[in-house]
């Protein structure tokens, strides 16, 4: 059965308030030529005359009358559920899935999120913390931070700041073994590994005058997270390169020194990624924006600035 030509019964309904085609057509933003096809197509359908016509006077047949209520119940339906679809739509509400580095998410996300859901009452968070690359579709993500050289995907990325990872040691390891000045020299030290990293049994270094070097390390612990490896480099036993955001203070502190100052490590940045598409719903919206505002300042950046 096809289904009732619902515009053209608020059509209809309109045209029986106001009793006026031109009238009916104003209000609505048509042309009188389409108000007057859409009651036709009706008439044909229910095949009878809904409105008496002269050249005078526009008035409803008993056909009209009868079906004019419904009509009118039709419209203000549409009207009601519009009106709360973009209200819906209007005030960010609902959950918000949301994946994260486990370190970060835990140092830096976690915090600020008491004041978003000040801001955002309706809005819930659920919150997944994991250094593995989750798949943003399948996994139903609405969004992810991550923190790499990101290749080229599908996916839509907005670049947050610039993240810089750094080769650290305890003063008290660096003074039993000695401060390395070139990589080369990394082979006579205890390295430890961060599973995650995109070539995780080799580091790449890049000296301020363009040399270049790779260096195999090797050492007693690997781990998926940076965090495991913070308690053994404080510890003295062994140097790890490791992400501001996890040892600035640390560094500040002088409970850690940066090794090889002159050598850097490739680039990479915090993102927000999200999957492809259009329109977000606003509870995304606000989510992203926020986190953008929040932490595009790089507190962990400002604070070794400041010490």
């Amino acid at each position: 059965m096809p289904l009732p030509d619902f515009e053209a019964w608020a059509i209809f309904a309109k045209v029986a308030e106001r009793q006026s085609f031109g009238r009916a057509a104003a209000e609505l933003g048509f042309s009188k030529a389409t108000v007057s096809k859409a009651v036709s197509r009706l008439e044909t359908r229910i095949g009878a005359p809904l409105f008496h016509r002269t050249t005078r006077r526009l008035s409803l047949t008993e056909a009209g009358r009868t079906a004019a209520a419904s009509a009118e119940r039709i419209l203000s339906a549409g009207v009601a559920a519009e009106a709360d679809a973009i209200a819906q739509t209007a005030t960010p509400r609902g959950t918000v899935r949301f994946a994260a580095p486990m370190s970060f998410g835990i140092q830096h996300v976690a915090p600020i999120l008491p004041a978003f859901f000040s801001a955002y009452p309706e809005v819930s968070v659920d919150l997944h913390l994991s250094d593995a690359l989750v798949d943003l579709i399948d996994g139903g993500f609405d969004l992810a931070l991550r923190i790499a050289a990101l290749a080229d995907s599908t996916l839509k990325t907005r670049r947050l700041c610039q993240v810089q990872r750094r080769l650290v040691g305890s003063p008290a390891y660096l003074d039993r073994h000695g401060r390395p000045t070139h990589p080369s020299e990394l082979e006579r030290h205890v390295c430890l590994g961060y599973a995650y990293l995109p070539t995780r049994d080799r580091w790449h270094f890049q000296h301020a005058s363009g040399e270049e070097e790779t260096v195999t390390p090797t050492g007693p612990l690997k781990a998926n997270n940076a965090d495991a490896l913070t308690a053994t480099v404080l510890a003295g036993l062994g140097l790890a390169i490791q992400p501001d955001f996890v040892i600035w203070q640390d560094l500040a502190a002088g409970r850690l020194e940066a090794v090889m100052p002159d050598w850097s490590l490739p680039p990479i940045a915090l993102n927000i990624v999200t999957p492809p598409g259009g329109l977000r719903p606003p509870r995304v919206t606000a989510l992203i924006e926020f986190l953008a505002a929040r932490l595009s300042k790089a507190p962990w950046a400002e604070g070794l600035a400041a010490a």
